[in-house]
Formats: C-alpha cells, sequence, structure tokens
C-alpha cells in the first residue's frame, strides 16, 4: 500500500540531499548551544519561511503535518513556565509558579523545538529517500550495502502496514474482540505481533539473500541508475542558512524583542 500526495516540486528539492542532511545536522548543534531568546526567534522565522513558501506542499497538508510539533511547543513551554525556577516571581496558584525567568525559559524550549521540528520537516517534505540514499553512497561514500539495506527497510514499512490492516479485518471477520479490557490487550498484542514479526523475518531473509545474488556485498564500484551530483542550487541553499545564521545572531542582540539575551 502506497500512500502519495501531490505536491510542487520546487528548487529545493533539487538541493543535494546530502548537503541537505549536513546543514540540518549543524543547524541542531548551533541551536543547542544558542542561548539567546531573541537570536532563537528569528532562527525559527527564519526556517520558517522556506518551509511556507517553497516545500511544495498546500497550507492545509502543512498544518497537519506542523500539529504534533505545535502541540510539543505549546506542551514543552507550558510546563517550564509553570513549573520551572525563578526569583521575579509573576503569578502563584498552589504548584503552579510562573517567574520572570521560567517564563522565558519556556519561550527559549518552545521556540528550540519548534526550529528543530521546522528543520527535520523541510528536510523530509523535500527530500526523496532514494535520492538521500544515492547521494550518501555517491558524494559520501557509504557502503552500498547499507545504503540498499536501509532502502529496502522503508520498502516494507508500508507493507507492514498493509499486512497489519489486513491482520485486523481477518480478526474481525472471525468476531475476534477485546472481551476483557485489563488482560485483553495482551490477547490482542499476541494476535498481532506473532504474525507480523513472522512474516517480517521471512521477508527481511528473503530480501538479504537476493542482495546477496546482485553482490551488495562486495566492495567494488558499482554503476548507478540516479546520478546525484552537486550543483548551482547547493550553493544557493548553503548561503541562505548562513545570512539567516549572521543575521539572526546579529538583529536578536542590537534590536531585541524581548529583554532576555541570555537564558540558561
Amino acid at each position: 500500500m502506497q500512500i502519495t500526495f501531490t505536491y510542487r516540486e520546487t528548487w529545493l528539492h533539487r538541493v543535494n540531499p546530502g548537503v541537505k542532511l549536513v546543514l540540518s545536522l549543524l543547524l541542531f548543534v548551533l541551536v543547542v548551544f544558542t542561548h539567546n531568546l531573541n537570536t532563537m526567534m528569528y532562527l525559527t522565522a527564519g526556517v520558517l519561511v522556506p518551509l511556507l513558501l517553497f516545500s511544495g506542499q498546500p497550507l492545509r497538508r502543512l498544518l497537519l503535518y506542523a500539529s504534533p510539533f505545535l502541540l510539543i511547543f505549546l506542551s514543552s513551554a507550558a510546563g517550564m513556565m509553570m513549573f520551572g525556577n525563578g526569583e521575579t516571581l509573576w503569578f502563584q496558584l498552589g504548584f503552579v509558579r510562573i517567574t520572570e525567568e521560567s517564563f522565558y525559559r519556556g519561550l527559549h524550549l518552545g521556540f528550540r523545538g519548534l526550529q528543530v521540528a521546522a528543520v527535520g520537516l523541510l528536510f523530509s517534505l523535500t527530500t526523496r529517500p532514494v535520492a538521500l540514499f544515492y547521494a550518501l553512497m555517491q558524494q559520501w561514500k557509504v557502503a552500498p550495502k547499507y545504503a540498499y539495506s536501509f532502502l529496502a527497510a522503508l520498502r516494507m514499512l508500508p507493507l507492514i502496514v498493509e499486512e497489519f490492516q489486513t491482520l485486523r479485518y481477518a480478526l474481525k471477520v472471525r468476531g475476534k474482540k477485546r472481551r476483557n479490557w485489563v488482560t485483553g490487550w495482551y490477547t490482542m498484542l499476541r494476535m498481532y505481533a506473532i504474525p507480523l514479526l513472522a512474516q517480517s523475518i521471512r521477508r527481511a531473509h528473503r530480501t538479504a539473500v537476493a542482495m546477496e545474488a546482485k553482490r551488495f556485498s562486495t566492495q567494488k564500484k558499482r554503476t548507478y541508475y540516479y546520478l546525484s551530483s552537486y550543483s548551482r542550487v547547493d550553493i544557493y541553499y548553503l548561503i541562505y542558512w548562513l545570512l539567516l545564521v549572521v543575521i539572526a545572531q546579529w538583529v536578536g542582540t542590537a534590536w531585541p524583542i524581548l529583554d532576555a539575551l541570555d537564558v540558561r
């Protein structure tokens, strides 16, 4: 069962997947060591711009994809605000204690999580798994046996979902229902887990044998159906993120929106 959605291809889809992967990891490291709340807000805004304009997805679908991350933003920020430590007390009611320091820490934590989630969502929406692994094999010299193994594993995920639905329909036709809500979950787990696990093991064994027959375990030079290379859009992509980091650091210090310049 393959579930696909139509999307509009933009210049971000033509960026080398290896470049996007490395820059996404570097942005994650940068966010971890960024303690200026205003800089974090500008970084988050700078990530949301290409996500909204160049991801190629309609706005409704983007909101659907981003809804779990927005929930994480609200929950993490609210949790830090209401139960964090601080000296300047703003509000207190029982266990809820909101201080100025905890309020800024909550915002910082929320924007940090939102920024990382937006970068990951932008990467996943503009990168095909096949193109990513081909770039890793050709530019980053990843062994084909590892890259193709990951591709085979990704190909099996929709098959597992389809088998799960088939098994659920079969159990429903046979009248298998959870009678005891306290201990019935173990019976249902066994009915689903054992057939799915056995079928996955058989499929994985067949895939491994087929890859061995195709000489995927050798280290010799291979030919590829898809050719991955660097292009001019990779430079544009790199320049955008460099400008975003520099401008966010400068504007966050020179024209801060909030007074919290150092949140630790």
